[in-house]
């Protein structure tokens, strides 16, 4: 019998940065995440996050929408398949969500919690995440250095990430095309034999702009353009996109619900695909999408860019799948991440070697945390 959940927690985390993550339509100043804790009655402990990046004022509402809506239906219950619990909150939150008017506030706080539902077992069992997943294989897996800042911080970044270990790199671009340009041309100038560089345009191109700068684009051996249109934009406006363009298409942070992933898939228009498990469906919905994504022949390679959590979770979640994947690294300061990744994570050669102990794969330091937070929620059985 599986030990009862007997304490829901929500940990609401704020870090000043010196320098701001810019991207095509706007900036984030602090770096926020909202880490989640379950605890059973037997003491076992499993960790989520919840995507709160855009905007980072709603981090707060997200953990308080975990803690009203989704804590109260974990307390006291054995949860022994997570899968489950998913499917069914997923389906009880569907018209809070709508009548809201803020669906993906939901479907984040829910993820977060069907996160930590999976570490909890993981750990139960005393498996690593990725194995628990139903991953067979053990071996390193490759990343890429990303959030890098447009104009002479994109070259800086580059080095810095380089000298940290990674071989590939995303850039953010979007801003007009004479300091996109002006941007990209030092980077592809610097780079040595067999590193790669990504684009990303943050939704913040409309069609005619979109059609016309991949084929400008085309100057530079993109390993991937991503997000050239919104991604609420028609197939046929993506299929337009694509035909343009010689470099593989990227998308699907901003992709919500299996339905949407698999008119994804079918309309053929991404080569890359790129879900987020902090954003929507945890690992119980991502899992079966990821598995989706490479018998239709394309990449999964998972969107992150937040705290700590969300980013083991995404390794294990890209090592039990493989294929041909990379894993997003953010590459600015963030002690949200960096405080819970670095004790257990080195890139070596553009790869990192999985965590070795039981779930995650490591405990959050709440000490070290500590100061950083500024709102913690806690309902018990």
């Amino acid at each position: 019998m599986t030990d009862p959940i007997i304490r829901a927690e929500a940990f609401v985390c704020r870090a000043p940065i010196a320098v701001p993550v810019v991207n095509a339509f706007g900036a984030m100043a602090e770096r926020v995440a909202v880490f989640l804790r379950l605890t059973d009655a037997a003491g076992h402990s499993g960790w989520g996050e919840i995507w709160s990046n855009f905007p980072t004022l709603g981090a707060e509402h997200r953990a308080r929408l975990f803690d009203a809506f989704i804590a109260p239906r974990l307390l006291g219950r054995s949860i022994a398949d997570p899968a489950s619990f998913w499917a069914e909150s997923d389906r009880a939150l569907h018209l809070w969500g709508l009548q809201a008017g803020e669906p993906g506030a939901f479907a984040a706080a829910l993820a977060g919690a069907d996160l930590a539902l999976h570490d909890l077992g993981a750990r139960r069992a005393g498996l690593p995440l990725w194995r628990w997943f139903g991953g067979t294989e053990g071996g390193p897996v490759p990343v890429y250095a990303s959030g890098l800042n447009p104009d002479a911080q994109a070259l800086a970044q580059i080095e810095q990430a380089r000298a940290a270990g990674h071989r590939a790199f995303k850039i953010k671009i979007g801003f007009g095309e004479q300091r996109d340009l002006a941007t990209l041309r030092p980077v592809f100038a610097s780079l040595r034999a067999g590193e790669q560089v990504m684009v990303d345009i943050n939704q913040g191109w409309e069609l005619r702009t979109a059609a016309r700068m991949v084929r400008v684009l085309d100057e530079f051996p993109l390993a991937w353009i991503e997000e050239p249109l919104a991604a609420d934009r028609p197939a046929w406006e993506w299929a337009q996109v694509a035909a343009a363009s010689a470099a593989p298409l990227a998308a699907g942070e901003n992709l919500r619900g299996t339905r949407e992933f698999h008119q994804a898939l079918a309309q053929c228009h991404l080569e890359v695909v790129q879900p987020d498990c902090c954003k929507w469906g945890g690992a119980s919905a991502i899992l079966p999408v990821a598995r989706a994504i490479l018998a239709s022949g394309r990449r999964y390679c998972p969107h992150f860019l937040g705290g700590g959590i969300g980013q083991l979770a995404s390794l294990h979640l890209l090592a039990a799948i493989r294929g041909a994947g990379v894993l997003e690294m953010d590459a600015n300061p963030n002690p949200l991440r960096s405080l819970v990744v670095d004790p257990v994570l080195r890139v070596t050669e553009g790869r990192v070697a999985l965590p070795e102990g039981p779930g995650l794969g490591t405990v959050p330091d709440l000490a070290a945390l500590d100061r950083y937070v500024v709102l913690r929620t806690r309902r018990d059985a």
